[in-house]
């Protein structure tokens, strides 16, 4: 039988992802209902869930099994959701929209929001350490302590301390790479680490995905602000030109628009090369990171 063409497979794990998360969350009925109406109206229904499709992706060349990938899968997308919820708050970015809707803040309340954010990032763990969620519990621990680290102050919360505390001053590429790495690739590489270590790859393939990872974390924010600085709110789903207007560094503002697109394109070509040797079982890992660097510029 013949592989689904790549926006099939991706419109396909997509819905297989949101399936998975419409599961694992918590139903509003459910008391504290209030709470769990938040968690479900911020994560269903929305994105285009890039680090599911990346744990997925990862997992097809390792040969883990569907279910452990679809918890897994859960788990990357209520890390990303609960940044985005706290992001969104007035003392962080101040956002009225997100994924085409009012925020959480906007639609509950500020001290909802913060709860929201909270719940999902330990229902990501609650799912993750579920007991026999990997046929080998070592690799799970590894599973553990890699979304840990990647979501902590050493990943992503980490980086958006160095965010905050980079607005309105100029940085060097080096310091915004350094940044980014934390901010948004610590997270997408823990996506492809957790599909990867689902199967039974060994440490020097996981090695060679990791730095695939790496270099689709720095593109996927080379293209985010690219498109901050073209797209519009509709195409976007949030707020277009906020970066500017809250005079943030991003690689336009620092390369400009022409270099910072050249880049991408270089980042997506490394990527790529750090699959050789995989075969065909990397076809989706090439194929997503074609679809990062294309997106809508």
């Amino acid at each position: 039988m013949s592989e689904l063409k790549f926006s099939d497979w991706m419109a396909q794990q997509q819905s297989r992802a949101e399936t998975a998360l419409e599961r694992a969350l918590p139903m509003s009925s459910i008391a504290p209902e209030r709470l769990h109406e938040a968690m479900r109206y911020t994560t269903l229904g929305g994105g285009k869930r890039v680090r599911p499709l990346l744990v997925y992706a990862a997992g097809k060349l390792a040969g883990a099994s569907a279910p452990t990938l679809d918890v897994a899968a859960c788990a990357l997308e209520c890390i990303h959701v609960y940044s985005l919820v706290h992001d969104d708050m007035p003392c962080m970015d101040d956002d009225a929209l997100r994924r085409g809707k009012p925020t959480v803040h906007i639609q509950y309340d500020e001290a909802t929001a913060l709860l929201t954010g909270d719940a999902l990032q330990t229902q990501a763990f609650d799912l993750l350490s579920a007991p026999g969620l990997f046929a080998d519990p070592i690799r799970q621990l590894r599973a553990l302590h890699t979304l840990a680290r990647a979501a902590g102050s050493r990943g992503m919360a980490g980086g958006q301390a160095i965010d905050l505390a980079s607005v309105g001053k100029q940085l060097t590429r080096e310091e915004l790479e350094y940044m980014h790495l934390h901010k948004t690739g610590a997270l997408i590489r823990a996506a492809v680490l957790l599909g990867a270590l689902a199967g039974e790859l060994d440490d020097d393939a996981l090695e060679r995905l990791d730095h695939y990872a790496k270099c689709i974390g720095l593109l996927f924010q080379v293209v985010d602000d690219i498109l901050d600085a073209v797209a519009d709110t509709a195409t976007l789903g949030k707020t277009a030109g906020k970066d500017a207007a809250n005079n943030k560094p991003t690689y336009v503002s620092i390369l400009g628009l022409s270099e910072s697109k050249d880049l991408a394109a270089e980042l997506a070509n490394e990527a790529v090369a750090s699959l050789a040797g995989f075969g065909e079982a990397a076809r989706r890992l090439h194929e997503l990171a074609h679809y990062i660097v294309s997106r809508q510029f």
